[in-house]
């Protein structure tokens, strides 16, 4: 028993010189390293950017230290410098801990900034046309490259391209703009004192017109230079400022390349009269199959468009369009304006000839718009007649004429408008059970209703447009003659009389006394 308690008081002096020396040993060795400390708030451990890099007992001073190193880094690099400082904090609660030492802080805050820099070495100009961007070394480039896409439709060099700040926005960032070059700012008043609204009106300031005198209309258009009076971007040009790395700039010829050469680009173009989907295919140098392709709404080639449709079509395009405006003086045969007179008691599918056409010749000063050399459109300005043209004076008709519609609802086709059994078939013929309701494909009065050889029992109606409809081998009459009836009204049933192989309808359309194709006529 003594032996054991002897023990255990030795187990226990151990213990005590052991953590005598370990304490000691911290007091010595840590202040390589910071200071140990009996914290009565918070600990906290520090990340940097992703980097343990301490630990303190006290937030104050540490953004200090941080911003401090933090301009140093950025002082060191040449350009504009980004510096990433993304500082964590996380609070323990601890008796005693381990403390970083302000000194060792900042060295290693030093070292983990340095690895989160990014400099920007040079001083960049991007530009914006539209969701396209390039960026190049210098305003003298950013000048030659608008330029290059300008001079392509300006070969006298009569404009030039400008930047102009736009004050409204918070970045630095400039718009381009074609204006007259000054070395030939004289030339402007060519415009003014030329070009004339289709002889009424003359241009101004090149852009806006003022009212002539009858006495300026009757002179004569005078020998003048034709060419450019306005040229500018079609789309909106934006330039911003910016310092980039090297490797993010383009060469200058490269970017002429990006902006000036042709690149497919879709755009929408609505169906106009007289469209088909190989005439659009032939102007825009494509093919039906390539518009079938890119137009989910088309299911083949032989698909139905109507004026007014939207397709997508694709178009060779820069990046950059310019829109140009040029005066032309031409001589050219004209066509006067057709006179049309109004007849009020003719359909509308009735005209007269009253006087024929001739061609006339007149002297003309044009304004022709393009866009990327391709005439867009072009706008007389003046004129003066050499020769008048005489216009064509129709007769035309007011009143819409009846239109026809099929006499029963469904119904299988069985025979056409053509020789059958060795004589013409005169009419349609529909097969359908006997009983069903035929009406009148088009208003007017019935002129007869009964039997009639072969027919069985028949109606025939006459029109406003001097037509007349006949429906036969009926199996009731519900209509007298002399009666009016509408379009589409139930005038009898069908069935299978006269000279008939199985219940079916007969219709005839008559025109002048004779039979004709009733498909020509059906809507």
């Amino acid at each position: 028993m003594k032996k054991w308690t002897k023990h255990r008081k030795q187990s226990h002096l151990f213990f005590l010189v052991g953590a005598l020396v370990t304490v000691l040993g911290i007091f010595i060795i840590h202040p390589l390293f910071g200071s140990f400390e009996t914290l009565e708030s918070n600990y906290y451990k520090l990340t940097l950017n992703g980097t343990e890099i301490g630990s303190v007992s006290s937030m104050d001073g540490v953004q200090d230290i941080l911003l401090e190193e933090k301009s140093k880094v950025a002082a060191m690099q040449k350009g504009l410098t980004i510096v990433k400082a993304e500082l964590v904090t996380k609070p323990e609660h601890r008796v005693f801990g381990v403390c970083t030492s302000k000194k060792e802080l900042r060295k290693k805050m030093n070292q983990v900034l340095r690895k989160s820099t990014i400099t920007f070495n040079q001083k960049a100009y991007t530009v914006k046309i539209n969701q396209f961007t390039v960026t190049l070394g210098s305003r003298k480039d950013v000048v030659a490259l608008l330029e290059a896409a300008k001079d392509k439709y300006d070969p006298e060099g009569e404009y030039q391209v400008d930047l102009v700040s736009d004050t409204d926005r918070e970045l630095n960032v400039m718009t381009a703009q074609i204006i007259k070059a000054k070395k030939v700012a004289s030339n402007q008043a060519k415009v003014s004192s030329t070009a004339i609204r289709a002889g009424i009106g003359c241009v101004t300031d090149g852009l806006g017109y003022e009212e002539k005198t009858e006495e300026e209309q009757e002179n004569k258009i005078e020998d003048r230079p034709d060419g450019l009076v306005n040229i500018l971007f079609a789309d909106a040009v934006e330039v911003v400022e910016s310092y980039v790395k090297d490797d993010e700039i383009t060469p200058l010829n490269d970017a002429i390349d990006m902006v000036t050469k042709d690149k497919e680009k879709n755009k929408i173009y609505e169906v106009q009269t007289g469209d088909s989907l190989s005439v659009i295919a032939e102007n825009y140098n494509t093919t039906v199959e390539n518009l079938v392709a890119i137009n989910e709404g088309l299911e083949n080639a032989d698909s139905v468009i109507r004026v007014g449709d939207e397709l997508t079509v694709t178009v060779p395009e820069p990046e950059l369009s310019v829109i140009t405006q040029e005066e032309k003086t031409y001589t050219e045969e004209y066509q006067a304006e057709t006179i049309y007179v109004d007849n009020d008691s003719w359909y509308t599918t009735e005209t007269v000839v009253k006087q024929e056409a001739s061609l006339g010749e007149r002297k003309v000063v044009a304004l022709v718009n393009s866009r990327n050399g391709k005439e867009t459109d072009r706008e007389i300005l003046e004129q003066e007649i050499i020769k008048e043209s005489q216009p064509a004076i129709i007769e035309r008709g007011t009143i819409t004429p009846p239109t026809y519609v099929k006499p029963i609802s469904g119904g299988r086709f069985t025979s056409g408008f053509k020789m059958r059994w060795g004589r013409m078939h005169k009419g349609i013929d529909w097969a359908c059970p006997i009983g069903t309701a035929v009406k009148a494909s088009c208003a007017g009065t019935v002129v007869g209703a009964g039997w009639v050889n072969g027919y069985g029992y028949c109606i025939t109606i006459s029109h406003s447009d001097g037509r007349q409809t006949r429906y036969g081998h009926l199996s009731k009459i519900l209509v007298s003659s002399g009666q009016h009836v509408a379009q589409g009204e139930k005038i009898a049933l069908s069935g299978n009389t006269g000279r008939s192989t199985g219940p079916h309808i007969h219709f005839e359309i008559i025109i002048n006394g004779s039979q004709v194709d009733p498909f020509k006529y059906l809507e």
